[in-house]
């Protein structure tokens, strides 16, 4: 008989995140107790926010359903693995979608794991090679939880920056947000040996340390840390603006193109219009729009409509070598022009 409550709780709660209902009759030979007490267990579960629904009928049952709140979850050894790899190879690449929440869920899960799990953790992902589709820079997982728990916990970092132009330095910020813009991770912090605001590539960092230092946060010149980076980002580099019209729904249309290049709006012959401003390279936006599945057309700038019929020659050229041609196509010839 379990005659330790909190682990019999705990035993219970295991139990009963499977997905299926539990005769009171079964969960009390489980638990090698009587069925009263597994009534008063499941109360003391409710009392902490668990959701439990009990059934009526002769043995009576129970299950956990989703309730208004997200209690805490009780992860057998396979499952705590299997969600630590997961996060970790999402967050090692800046793939749209897994955003600050998942790095701040993967370091509070590390930080609990045992070391025989964690060892498990890392020569799993050691053994395994992801097949990146995206353009991002790869990152280390650790470097993003380390950051995220010293945002969470107001605590400076310091770490080893390397600068675009490939120059070297050590800074020591108090780190205010994580922000990732689909290609990339972005660190928004407050510098406080140049005792200003910085935004710092997070591919770029390298040896982070949490220093046990905290601080006081403080109020970022914009409203949020999204605003800020895109303002600096606009700051440090020459952007253009585009729109382009698809023959296709807003709808489908913004389910196919990042979430920072513009949301497309519905025009009035059933396709959309997609406004922005940019600083990525037009090779790059022309394969993006061309990514979209649906057909469209450049209305502005000139240079991505060059850009986007260069880029359809030179498909169409591939595509007519056709299987088993050894030879490279020729490229097109150049025109010289006045000397």
């Amino acid at each position: 008989m379990t005659t330790d409550t909190p682990a019999r709780l705990l035993q219970l709660l295991s139990l009963l995140q499977t997905p299926r209902e539990w005769p009171g009759g079964e969960l009390a030979d489980r638990l090698r107790v009587s069925r009263r007490t597994v009534r008063r267990d499941v109360d003391r579960l409710r009392e902490l926010g668990y959701p439990v629904q009990a059934t009526r009928g002769a043995d009576g049952g129970y299950r956990l359903v989703a309730g208004k709140a997200m209690p805490p979850l009780v992860l057998d050894d396979e499952e705590a693995v299997a969600i630590a790899v997961g996060l970790r190879a999402g967050a090692g690449h800046a793939i749209e979608g897994v955003d600050e929440a998942a790095v701040r869920a993967l370091a509070k899960l590390e930080q609990v794991l045992p070391s025989r799990l964690r060892h498990r953790v890392s020569t799993l992902q050691a053994a395994t090679t992801p097949l990146a589709l995206g353009d991002g820079p790869g990152i280390a997982p650790e470097t993003l939880t380390v950051m995220a728990s010293t945002v969470a916990g107001h605590e400076r970092l310091r770490f080893a920056y390397r600068d675009k132009d490939g120059s070297a330095s050590r800074r020591l910020t108090e780190p205010h947000r994580l922000v990732s813009t689909g290609r990339r991770w972005y660190l928004v912090a407050y510098d406080v040996d140049r005792a200003d605001w910085r935004t710092f590539r997070v591919d770029r960092v390298s040896e982070p340390l949490a220093t046990g230092v905290r601080f006081a946060p403080r109020e970022l010149p914009t409203g949020s840390a999204a605003e800020y980076l895109r303002q600096s980002i606009h700051r440090r580099q020459e952007t253009y603006a585009f729109e382009v019209r698809f023959a296709a729904p807003a709808e489908q249309v913004s389910a196919r193109v990042p979430a920072w290049l513009g949301v497309p709006e519905d025009d009035d012959a059933g396709g959309c219009v997609l406004r922005g401003t940019t600083g990525d390279p037009m090779e790059w936006l022309a394969v993006r729009l061309a990514m979209a599945e649906a057909e469209f057309a450049v209305h502005a700038p000139d240079e991505l409509v060059q850009c986007v019929r260069r880029l359809g020659d030179r498909l169409s050229r591939a595509a007519q070598a056709g299987p088993g041609t050894s030879e490279a196509p020729q490229a097109p010839e150049v025109q010289e022009g006045p000397r």
